[in-house]
C-alpha cells in the first residue's frame, strides 16, 4: 500500500483554526483598546482639573477653612451642597442595576453597567466632602466608631456621623453589586489580553469558567445583592434628608424631605447616566447596543420623576402657607424673592419646567436635546440643594444675625475638582473594563433568536 502524499501529512498535522469571536465581543472589547483623541482630551482635562482642585485643598488645609468663604450665620455652603448633589447622582445606578433587574427590565442591560460605574465613582465622589467640609483632615478618624485609648466615643446624635455610616454602607454594598456583575465580563476580557492586563484580569476573574454552577451561584448572588440594595436607595437619600429635616430651622424641618430627596436623586441620578452614555455611544460607536428605545426609557422616567419633584415643590410652598408659621412663609417667600431668587428660579425652570417637553415623543429619542436637557436638569439640581441650604441658614430666626452667602473661588475650584475627579475614573473604567454587560447582551440575543 502507497504511502499517503506528504502535503497530506501535513495538513492534518496542523492545528484547527481558533473559533472566530463573536461580534458582541469585538465590538464592546473594541472600547478598551487604543486611545481615541476625544478620550484623550477628556482625561487630560480630567486630570488638570483634580490636580488644581488638590493644590487648592492643600493650600485650604494650610490656612485654614476660613477661605472657604463660610462666615455667620452660614456653615454650610458648597461643601455640603455637593455632597448631597453627588450621593443624589449615585441613586440611578442601583435603580437601574437593582430595581429593575428585580422587576426583570430587559432594557435595562444595555446601561446598567456604566450606570452601576457611575454609582461607585458619585459615592467615592460624595465621600470625600464631608472629610473636605470638616477643615481639618486629619482628624477625619473622630467620625469612627471604634474602640480607642482617649475613652471617646461618637456623637451618634451628629448628622455628620449619621452620613459617615449611610456613604460606607451605600459604597460597600454597591461595590459588591458592581463587581459580581463584572466577574463573566471580566473572563471574557482575561480570555483576550495579554501582559500586565491579563493578570489583572485573571484575579479580578476569580477563576471564573462559565461553567453551569458558577452561572447558578453568579445569578443567585446577583438577585440577592439586588434585594439588599434595593432598599438602601430609599434609605440612604432618606437619611442624608434628615441632616436637615431633624433640625428645627425654618424650610427644613418638614416630613416632605425623604420622599422629596429620593425622587429628586432618582431624576437627577437618571439624567447624569444620560449626560455620561451619549458622548460614550457616539465616540465608541455602539449604536447598535445602546439605542433609542433605551434613551426614550430613561427620558420616561425623568419626567415621571420631574412631575414628582414639581408636586414636593408645590407642597412645601402650599404647607409654609398653610401652616400660619410666620418663620416658615417669610422663609419661602424669601426663596422666590429674595437674595438668591436666581437660584430659586433656575431650580424650578430646569426641574419642573424644561422636562416637560419629554412628553413629545421626537424630543425623548432626539439625542441631542436629551444631552443639552439632562445637563440643565443636572445643574437644575444642584441648585435645588443650594436654594434649601443657603436659604434658611441665611435667614433663619432672627433677623439681626441675618447674613448674605457668596460661594468663594475656592469652593468653586473644589466644585469644579468633584466633576474633574468623577470623569477621570469614568473615563480609565472605560479602558478598563466592558462599558455593556457582554453576558446579559448574548443572553437578550439568543432569547430574540429563539422568540424570532
Amino acid at each position: 500500500m502507497a504511502p499517503p502524499p506528504a502535503s497530506a501529512v501535513a495538513d492534518s498535522m496542523t492545528a484547527p483554526a481558533a473559533p472566530r469571536d463573536s461580534q458582541t465581543n469585538i465590538d464592546i472589547m473594541a472600547v478598551t483598546k487604543g486611545f481615541h483623541w476625544p478620550w484623550l482630551i477628556a482625561l487630560l482635562l480630567a486630570l488638570t482639573g483634580v490636580g488644581v482642585a488638590a493644590a487648592t485643598l492643600a493650600y485650604q488645609t494650610y490656612v485654614g477653612l476660613g477661605i472657604a468663604g463660610y462666615q455667620a450665620p452660614v456653615f454650610w455652603g458648597v461643601y455640603i451642597i455637593t455632597f448631597v448633589f453627588w450621593i443624589g447622582i449615585g441613586h440611578a445606578g442601583t435603580l437601574i442595576s437593582a430595581i429593575l433587574f428585580l422587576f426583570r427590565a430587559k432594557w435595562r442591560n444595555a446601561i446598567n453597567r456604566g450606570a452601576e460605574a457611575m454609582t461607585v465613582f458619585a459615592v467615592l465622589t460624595a465621600a470625600l466632602f464631608p472629610l473636605i467640609h470638616i477643615g481639618r483632615l486629619w482628624k477625619f478618624y473622630f467620625l469612627l466608631p471604634y474602640p480607642n485609648q482617649r475613652y471617646l466615643w461618637v456623637n451618634f446624635k451628629s448628622p455628620l456621623l449619621w452620613d459617615v455610616f449611610a456613604v460606607n454602607t451605600y459604597l460597600t454594598i454597591s461595590l459588591l453589586f458592581f463587581l459580581v456583575g463584572l466577574i463573566p465580563d471580566i473572563a471574557i476580557a482575561r480570555d483576550r489580553a495579554v501582559g500586565w492586563k491579563k493578570a489583572v484580569y485573571t484575579v479580578l476573574a476569580g477563576g471564573w469558567q462559565g461553567t453551569g454552577k458558577q452561572w447558578k451561584a453568579h445569578n443567585r448572588t446577583v438577585l440577592h445583592l439586588s434585594g439588599i440594595a434595593t432598599p438602601l436607595v430609599l434609605s440612604v437619600h432618606s437619611i442624608v434628608s434628615w441632616d436637615f429635616a431633624m433640625s428645627i430651622v425654618p424650610g427644613w424641618h418638614a416630613t416632605i424631605f425623604a420622599p422629596y430627596f429620593v425622587a429628586g436623586a432618582i431624576f437627577g441620578g437618571f439624567a447624569m447616566v444620560i449626560n455620561v452614555m451619549i458622548p460614550v455611544r457616539r465616540i465608541f460607536r455602539l449604536e447598535r447596543y445602546i439605542t433609542d428605545y433605551h434613551f426614550e426609557n430613561m427620558a420616561r422616567f425623568i419626567l415621571f420623576t420631574s412631575l414628582i419633584c414639581g408636586y414636593a415643590y408645590g407642597a412645601e410652598y402650599f404647607i409654609a402657607w398653610y401652616s400660619g408659621v410666620e418663620f416658615e412663609q417669610t422663609s419661602f417667600w424669601l426663596r422666590a424673592f429674595g437674595p438668591y431668587w436666581f437660584s430659586t428660579w433656575c431650580m424650578i425652570i430646569f426641574n419642573v419646567v424644561m422636562p416637560q417637553f419629554l412628553w413629545i415623543k421626537k424630543l425623548r429619542t432626539n439625542l441631542p436635546f436629551l444631552f443639552i436637557l439632562c445637563f440643565f436638569i443636572n445643574l437644575g439640581m444642584w441648585f435645588e440643594r443650594y436654594v434649601i441650604i443657603i436659604t434658611s441658614l441665611s435667614r433663619e430666626y432672627v433677623p439681626a444675625a441675618w447674613g448674605l452667602y457668596i460661594p468663594s473661588t475656592t469652593e468653586l475650584i473644589v466644585l469644579t475638582g468633584s466633576f474633574c475627579w468623577f470623569s477621570m475614573f469614568f473615563l480609565l473604567f472605560l479602558k478598563m473594563f466592558p462599558i455593556i454587560a457582554i453576558a446579559e447582551v448574548k443572553e437578550l440575543d439568543i432569547h430574540a433568536k429563539e422568540h424570532h
